[in-house]
């Protein structure tokens, strides 16, 4: 980063600069049985809660009001809480949203709380909870590449990424920006392979910088396609592991196999398909927010999920168009008998690749994943102006896709986005037939929704209806088949997590710490605000009559109390 992002970002007022990022990052997955393994219907393994992505869950009796019981001490006294189960303690920033799948509850944050002594300074964490207690079971502690490497990752971040669960495994993209299977049972009493060097992974470096490939004039940097991006030195002191940390079974890593430069840090969930694990890559532009210093890397990937060897990339040459990053997760679309990934790109385009052609055609080749359509989701006037190229950042200019498309009905529901740094500006929200081939941006927009702020949000659509927020904190509620307005709703503050519906009820919450609940009606109804103490830049989501909040320090779990909803 420059020398002047860094000193704001160390002061004390950083304030909405710093908080940018975040909702990026925040707002910044049918084969549902196929992807979900043995997690029961009513868990939530991934982010969406599906392949389809869509922030909807089926969950019945949750409350829509809520007390905390915090004391002035700064304790949570459950007797005196209202419709609160547990409260687990984080770092000082959450990004991610939770999942949850056999019992336990996953959440990212940062290591501004230590759990465990051995791990001093920055870190990405990764917590695995007891569903039923939040009780502390084991942790995921991987260094963060240090600040001073060109924006590659963005101080206090922690780990973004929301884990998806099949069986006994977790998928997670690090902080690192690296695909990692998991162990959901932890470290224990064994060290199952074929990674086994954890001891030496988990501890800081002894030393890491940028690679001697890397190449740069002024502030603008350059990577030669297939060479390492950070140079690690492995520390001399491996650290000795216990019950409490992570058994990871292997890992690829994308920034210094691929040359995938990420900006900031990155967030894509991974989306499970039979034998394969499709992640996007994390490119994007360096400290300069014009330059990409990698441009010829993919943007979507496809591993098998068994060993982590790389399968396919798409050949769709993303990378020059980037405008800023790449932050979208994949999603998944069954139509026609056709199995497609779709993918929010960091141009603004949203594409479809069919998910069959991910094979290597020879061993230990990556095949290519073919791309079936497009479509541009700005308008032409974002684009060019007077015959001339909008340049990037501009207030009426075009914006990536931060987002995660939606699948639902064979339709594809996604917005625009921008750092929100840039400013609220005009943004737009489309409805693609998903059923087209090549450039359906005229052909294939079944409808548009321009009356909506730029957007990081993932949509919410049931009983027919599209509910989705955009960055100044305003809920639009739109008819699923026509885009019609039914409603909006002014939150009334900063949001970069999306909403979630479940139960009947709409719920947002916001930077200025508010979460919302209103009816999932076409006529508006407000059911209840909380102050929840700290900022929420994440996602709520719904599994087992239980519904968890992050916020920037906790994890709420509410539930009813007594059954019904207290007074």
């Amino acid at each position: 980063m420059p020398t002047q992002r860094m000193a704001w970002a160390c002061h004390p007022s950083i304030g909405r600069w710093r908080t940018a990022i975040f909702r990026i990052l925040c707002g910044i997955a049918l084969i549902t049985l196929a992807a979900c393994g043995s997690a029961s219907a009513k868990d939530w393994p991934m982010w969406g809660g599906s392949p389809s992505r869509n922030m909807a869950a089926d969950e019945k009796g949750l409350p829509a009001t809520f007390d905390t019981g915090k004391t002035p001490a700064a304790k949570f006294d459950l007797a005196a809480a209202r419709n609160l189960k547990w409260v687990a303690k984080l770092g000082t920033l959450a990004c991610g949203s939770p999942v949850v799948a056999g019992g336990h509850v996953y959440v990212g944050t940062n290591n501004a709380n230590p759990r465990d002594p051995k791990y001093q300074g920055e870190y990405g964490i990764l917590l695995c909870l007891d569903e039923a207690t939040g009780n502390f079971l084991w942790q995921l502690a991987i260094p963060v590449v240090p600040t001073d490497v060109a924006g590659i990752y963005y101080p206090g971040l922690g780990l973004c990424s929301s884990p998806t669960v099949e069986g006994n495994r977790l998928y997670l993209i690090s902080n690192r920006n690296e695909l990692l299977a998991v162990s959901a049972s932890g470290m224990g009493d064994k060290n199952e392979g074929p990674f086994r060097d954890e001891e030496t992974y988990f501890a800081t470096p002894a030393s890491q910088r940028l690679s001697p490939f890397v190449t740069h004039e002024g502030n603008a940097y350059r990577v030669p396609p297939g060479r390492p991006i950070v140079d690690v030195r492995p520390s001399r002191h491996p650290l000795k592991l216990g019950p409490t940390d992570a058994d990871v079974l292997w890992r690829y890593d994308l920034m210094n196999r691929l040359s995938v430069w990420p900006h900031d840090a990155v967030a894509s969930a991974p989306l499970v398909v039979g034998d394969l694990v499709f992640v996007c890559s994390g490119n994007g532009a360096d400290n300069t927010h014009r330059n990409i210093p990698s441009p010829r890397a993919p943007t979507l990937l496809a591993f098998n999920k068994k060993t982590g060897a790389l399968v396919a990339a798409d050949d769709a040459r993303i990378g020059p168009r980037i405008l800023e990053g790449t932050w979208s997760s994949p999603a998944l679309a069954q139509v026609g008998g056709r199995a497609l990934v779709i993918v929010g790109g960091g141009d603004g385009v949203c594409y479809a690749f069919d998910a069959a052609s991910a094979k290597s055609p020879r061993e230990g080749e990556p095949g290519v994943l073919e791309k079936v359509w497009w479509c541009d989701c700005n308008p032409p006037s974002a684009r060019y102006k007077d015959r001339a190229v909008v340049k990037f950042p501009s207030r009426t200019g075009p914006s990536e896709i931060a987002a995660t498309p939606v699948v639902y009905k064979d339709r594809v529901y996604v917005a625009i986005g921008q750092d929100t740094r840039h400013g609220p500006a005009p943004g737009r929200l489309v409805c693609i037939d998903a059923a087209g081939t090549g450039d359906v941006t005229d052909s294939g927009v079944i409808w548009q929704y321009d009356k909506i702020c730029r957007s990081l949000s993932t949509a919410s659509i049931a009983g027919g209806l599209v509910f989705i927020a955009d960055m100044t904190g305003t809920i639009h509620c739109l008819d699923a088949d026509t885009g019609a307005v039914r409603w909006t709703f002014e939150a009334k503050g900063m949001t970069s997590g999306s909403t979630l519906v479940a139960d009947g009820k709409v719920y947002l919450g916001n930077e200025s710490g508010d979460l919302w609940a209103l009816a999932a009606e076409p006529e508006l109804k407000v059911l209840g605000k909380t102050y929840l103490g700290s900022a929420i830049h994440s996602t709520p989501v719904a599994a087992n009559g239980v519904l968890y909040v992050t916020t920037s320090k906790y994890l709420f779990a509410f539930a009813l109390t007594g059954g019904k909803e207290s007074p």
